[in-house]
């Protein structure tokens, strides 16, 4: 059998490290020919496809590899196996993730010949002109059906083949989407050509997969349990009541749909569009019930002790100061109170609780298995089910680093050490969040049982992937009689059989999908290529890849290994190829500011799409700092801050953030001070009187002599910042400088400015080292353990400012 055969031994590969399966093969074959999305099911080595691809450019092309996964316990997972499968130093094989930093990114780029990353961060060193990818060779997009939208994957796809001297392209995903549509967006969004999929109907692939037995469980909530959902659902009715009055919706059911309730919003956003002041009312009302249809659901489908701690999460809402008063309606409503006293008296036991309790002693006891994974929507659930279930198992829980709502999260650090006890058989139950869902190497398992379906097919299909491998599984999905779970069982399943027949129906007709995003993708990359100093995309391959052996991937007897056989070279040494590398990075990185228009961003503005827009445009450089004043500095004497409509409404009202406060920093700093109101309906936000703006715009012209600009939105921002940006650096020809011009800042702002300069430590920080320490020369003369008692200064911002203080000057 073919787990019997010899290792793979190629060229740059640990000697049999890798074992030998003719489908990776063949998928490496064709991903090395063209760029091409490799659809594999879950746990069958996608990765090796896409290490064996990046094996064969590094050796033959030179330059570097990115390969981008989108969570840090990902990226660390697959920098562990290159590390253990390429023969190539550890440390040219590097990791990017938020938690290095950006200065340090810029400087392991350039000495890296492998960069596994996360694409945020990837996105912000672009943006912020720290590296190039100039002379990338291979990019490889894990679990590439994100590729949509304004995710990172999209502009990062854009920019490589823009700017890469010789691009290749691989994207990776077990359902890259939920029709041929879907797929055909994501081909087009990374620019790739060639599609191949295999299934676990190809023999190939067959032999290592086992039958997944999948059930369902249906449980009956108790009285207590109803009564709650009850009372919620009565006022969810009232509110439809209203909403229906203005004549966004025709229905007062509290079972509707997330599609009907978007459409409810986009009616009411046309109303607030028109200054309709009922549209503003309705959009509070609207909140609201989005607020209670999730108090329904979590009392439905996953414990009343989930329910208890968001009703207590929206009473410390609705006191806190800005508290918007859907939460503050809600709240008060004596439904709601009574559904939450109902919820707070409640003792029993959601019945999923004994159901999972039940469906682990059967396997790890009775049928003798050795793991299991219980998956969960809600963090608060998971919280609850280790409690519960440890009574009985020797459980540990997954569940991400950040949590809006509160709760404590874990560290990468955390994450990894659970995974790896996991593997190592230390507990028996794993109790996930969806952070597990999606491409970790969770070790197979005897059971996946999901706590609640899931209604979209590829988080399905990527829960269940963590069986079946090796060995037959089990799934089970828990549903609660009559609640949404049952809706979204239905949903889950209708399209997991969807996407199972367009996969195969899509491995039927990889031509025709090809000659689609082939003729889409070539103009795409053609248009990429125009704004390129180096147009090389066509020199890769076939525009079409028609030639390209068995992109079907059922008619390669004999040929598997042909694709590959360059790997048989021997191993380059490299060397030349990190310094090439070294050298292209380190002109970007250092000698990119000079050529062109300059444009510095202040790292916030990042979650908008006008800094990625202004990076694309030929002819400007964009560069992230933290800005003490403004939003973007255009020149030595303009400086913008930019708000929405409703920011500038919020911050009119905000004492926080005065805008006015705000204004009085930028117009001491800069000549010329520049605001941009972004958006329509300025005088439509939160009922206040348009007199009150009109008064706010006469003073921040006349008093602080400010320039008030108004754009539509993202993009005419974007061009009306490139147009100042011009005409001041090319037309008038003024230096950049994020410091202004002017020397107008009173003492105190003086002192701030000194301080927040050492290490890049900002002004935030410099306030508080200024207000602990007295004056800037106790803060330089300060020793790291006293500057560590500073609030904001943690071990590595001492480190930092005492060794620019203290070292010697070269």
């Amino acid at each position: 059998m073919a787990t019997e055969a010899a290792g793979i031994d190629r060229s740059l590969l640990v000697d049999d490290f890798l074992q030998h399966r003719r489908y990776q093969v063949q998928l490496a074959d064709a991903a090395a020919a063209d760029h091409t999305l490799v659809c594999l099911p879950t746990g069958l080595g996608k990765t090796t496809v896409s290490l064996l691809v990046t094996a064969e450019r590094l050796h033959e092309a030179g330059g570097k590899a990115l390969f981008l996964a989108p969570t840090k316990p990902l990226v660390q997972q697959h920098a562990e196996f290159y590390r253990e499968a390429l023969s190539i130093p550890d440390d040219e094989i590097v990791v990017f993730t938020g938690d290095v930093k950006p200065d340090d990114r810029a400087a392991v780029w350039e000495d890296a010949r492998i960069v596994i990353a996360t694409p945020q961060v990837v996105e912000n060193d672009l943006v912020g002109n720290r590296i190039s990818l100039s002379d990338v060779t291979h990019l490889t997009f894990d679990e590439c059906h994100r590729a949509t939208g304004d995710y990172a994957y999209v502009y990062i796809a854009e920019r490589y083949h823009a700017d890469a001297a010789d691009p290749l392209v691989t994207g990776m995903s077990a359902s890259p989407g939920g029709d041929t549509e879907e797929i055909e967006t994501v081909c087009e969004n990374l620019g790739l050509r060639n599609v191949e999929v295999m299934t676990e109907d190809d023999a190939d692939v067959g032999e290592y997969t086992h039958d997944t037995d999948v059930s369902w469980e249906q449980v009956t909530l108790p009285d207590e349990v109803l009564a709650i959902r009850d009372a919620l659902n009565e006022v969810i009715t009232d509110r439809l009541e209203k909403l229906k009055q203005l004549g966004v919706t025709n229905t007062t059911n509290p079972d509707l749909s997330q599609r009907d309730l978007n459409e409810m919003r986009g009616k009411l956003k046309k109303m607030m569009d028109n200054d309709q002041s009922d549209g503003y009312k309705g959009m509070s009302t609207h909140a609201e019930v989005m607020k209670l249809r999730r108090a329904v659901e979590l009392v439905e489908t996953q414990s009343v002790e989930s329910v208890r701690r968001y009703f207590e999460r929206q009473r410390e809402a609705a006191r806190s100061s800005g508290a918007s008063k859907a939460s503050q309606r809600m709240v008060a409503d004596p439904k709601v109170r009574d559904a939450m006293r109902k919820a707070e008296s409640f003792d029993g036991l959601h019945p999923k609780f004994s159901k999972a309790r039940i469906l682990l002693a059967e396997t790890l006891g009775i049928n003798e298995g050795e793991r299991a994974i219980l998956f969960t929507e809600s963090r608060d659930t998971a919280e609850a089910l280790v409690e519960f279930l440890s009574a009985s198992f020797d459980v540990r829980k997954f569940v991400g680093q950040g949590d809006k709502e509160g709760s404590d999260g874990m560290s990468q650090k955390q994450q990894q050490e659970t995974l790896d006890e996991f593997k190592d058989g230390a507990f028996e139950v794993l109790v996930s969040t969806s952070v597990a869902e999606e491409g970790l190497d969770v070790p197979e398992v005897d059971l996946v049982c999901f706590y609640e379906p899931v209604p979209t097919a590829i988080r399905s299909i990527q829960r269940k992937g963590r069986t079946g491998r090796q060995a037959e599984g089990k799934v089970v999905v828990l549903m609660a009689e009559d609640t949404r779970d049952e809706a979204f069982f239905w949903i889950s399943r209708r399209r997991e059989k969807k996407m199972e027949s367009q996969l195969a129906d899509l491995k039927e007709a990889t031509d025709d999908i090809e000659e689609s995003v082939g003729d889409d993708g070539q103009a795409g990359l053609d248009a990429f290529a125009e704004e390129s100093e180096t147009d090389s995309d066509g020199e890769t391959t076939a525009p079409d890849s028609d030639g390209g052996p068995d992109s079907d991937g059922d008619s390669v007897d004999g040929e598997g290994d042909a694709g590959l056989t360059d790997f048989a070279a021997e191993v380059r040494d490299g060397g030349d190829d990190g310094d090439d590398g070294s050298e292209a990075d380190g002109v970007v990185a250092t000698a990119g500011v000079d050529e062109g228009v300059e444009v510095v961003v202040d790292q916030r503005e990042l979650d908008s799409s006008i800094a990625k827009d202004l990076s694309t445009r030929d002819g400007l450089v964009t560069r992230l700092e933290t800005l003490a004043v403004g939003d973007y500095v255009l020149s030595d004497r303009v400086a913008v801050e930019r708000k929405s409509a409703a920011d500038f409404v919020d911050s009119m009202l905000d004492a926080d953030r005065s805008l006015f406060e705000q204004i009085g920093e930028l117009s001491r700093a800069y000549a010329r001070p520049v605001m941009i109101v972004e958006g329509a309906n300025l005088y439509g936000q939160r009922d206040i009187d348009p007199n009150a703006i009109r008064g706010a715009l006469a003073s921040l012209a006349v008093d602080f002599d400010v320039s008030v600009l108004r754009t539509e939105g993202e993009t005419d921002t974007a061009e009306l910042l490139a147009t100042i940006a011009r005409r001041e650096q090319e037309t008038r020809d003024r230096e950049i400088s994020v410091h202004g011009e002017k020397t107008t800042k009173t003492r105190a702002e003086q002192q701030e400015y000194v301080v927040s300069a050492i290490a890049d430590i900002g002004p935030v920080t410099a306030r508080s080292l200024l207000e602990h320490f007295g004056t800037v020369e106790a803060v330089m003369t300060a020793r790291e353990e006293d500057l560590l008692a500073v609030d904001g200064v943690g071990q590595v911002t001492a480190e930092r400012i005492r060794e620019v203080v203290g070292s010697e000057y070269e």
